[in-house]
C-alpha cells in the first residue's frame, strides 16, 4: 500500500494528519500497474497523466496506453491530454479521448505553442459534454478565462501550476486563494494544485481549501514521513552520510 498503516515507520501523528486531509490527492503518473496499485489505496481519488510523463514512461502507443490505464482505473476519475497544436486537432483528438470512458477528462491547455487562447476550445468542447481539465495555467486571468468559458459545463478542472509559480519566485498560495474565489458560485469548477515540488504542498492546498492536488509517484512514497520525528530524521540522515562514505572507501 502506499501508506502502510501497519508499518512501523508510520507515525500515529502521520496518520492522523492524512485521515484529517479533504483536498483529494490524484496520482500523476504514468504507469497503469501503478495505477491499479494505487487505485486500491483510499487516499487516491483519481489520475492525471500527460505526455511528458508517458514519454519518460516509454510509452509508444497512446490509445494503448490510455485504455490500458482506464482499464486498470475503470471507477476513478483519470485525465488525458490531447497533443495537437490547432484547434481543430485538439476539438478532434479531445472528443475521441472523451468517447473512451465516462471517467475521462480532457486536457487542454491554455494555450498553444504560439500563445493562442484555447479557452474557445474548451467552451466548444463542454457544449458537447466533455469534462474538461484546463492544463498549464499560471495565471489568475487564465483561470478566469476559463472559468467564465465553463460556467454552464460539464464537471471540470482547473489546473493551476502552482509549484511552477512558485519556481518563478513568485507566492503560489495567493494564486490558489484567488482562484478559488474566482470559481466561486460554480459548484461543477474545481482548482487543480499542479506541479507540486514538495510533500509540504499537500498540507498547503489542504489549507487553502484547493479541491485536488496532483502528486508524482516519488512524492506519494513520502507521505509516510508525515509527523516524523525530527531528532530521529536527523540522526538517520547523518547515518546515512557516515555510511555511504564508508561503503566507498573514502581516506584522508
Amino acid at each position: 500500500m502506499l501508506v502502510p498503516r501497519k508499518a512501523k515507520d508510520v507515525t500515529d501523528g502521520a496518520k492522523s494528519l492524512i485521515d484529517s486531509l479533504k483536498v483529494r490527492i490524484f496520482a500523476d503518473g504514468a504507469d497503469p500497474a501503478e495505477m491499479r496499485t494505487l487505485a486500491q489505496e483510499p487516499l487516491i481519488k483519481g489520475f492525471t497523466t500527460n505526455p511528458t510523463l508517458m514519454r519518460k514512461a516509454g510509452v509508444n502507443n497512446y490509445e494503448t496506453f490510455a485504455r490500458q490505464a482506464i482499464k486498470a482505473v475503470p471507477d476513478l476519475p483519470i485525465s488525458f491530454e490531447v497533443f495537437a497544436d490547432d484547434p481543430d486537432g485538439m476539438l478532434s483528438q479531445a472528443l475521441k479521448i472523451a468517447a473512451w470512458g465516462d471517467n475521462v477528462y480532457v486536457k487542454i491547455p491554455i494555450t498553444n505553442t504560439k500563445g493562442e487562447s484555447m479557452v474557445p476550445v474548451m467552451r466548444r468542447l463542454a457544449g458537447e459534454g466533455v469534462k474538461i481539465n484546463a492544463t498549464a495555467m499560471m495565471t489568475t486571468a487564465q483561470v478566469e478565462a476559463v472559468a467564465d468559458a465553463l460556467r454552464q459545463s460539464p464537471p471540470a478542472l482547473l489546473s493551476l501550476f502552482a509549484g511552477r509559480i512558485a519556481d518563478s519566485e513568485r507566492d503560489p498560495y495567493a494564486a490558489v486563494n484567488e482562484s478559488l474565489a474566482i470559481i466561486e458560485g460554480a459548484p461543477q469548477l474545481e482548482l487543480l494544485w499542479a506541479s507540486p515540488r514538495q510533500v509540504y504542498d499537500i498540507v498547503l492546498a489542504d489549507r487553502t481549501g484547493c479541491h485536488v492536488i496532483t502528486v508524482t509517484y516519488d512524492l506519494l512514497s513520502k507521505l509516510r514521513l508525515f509527523g516524523k520525528d525530527l531528532d530521529a530524521y536527523s540522526l538517520e540522515t547523518v547515518s546515512m552520510f557516515y555510511e555511504d562514505a564508508r561503503r566507498a572507501g573514502y581516506d584522508l
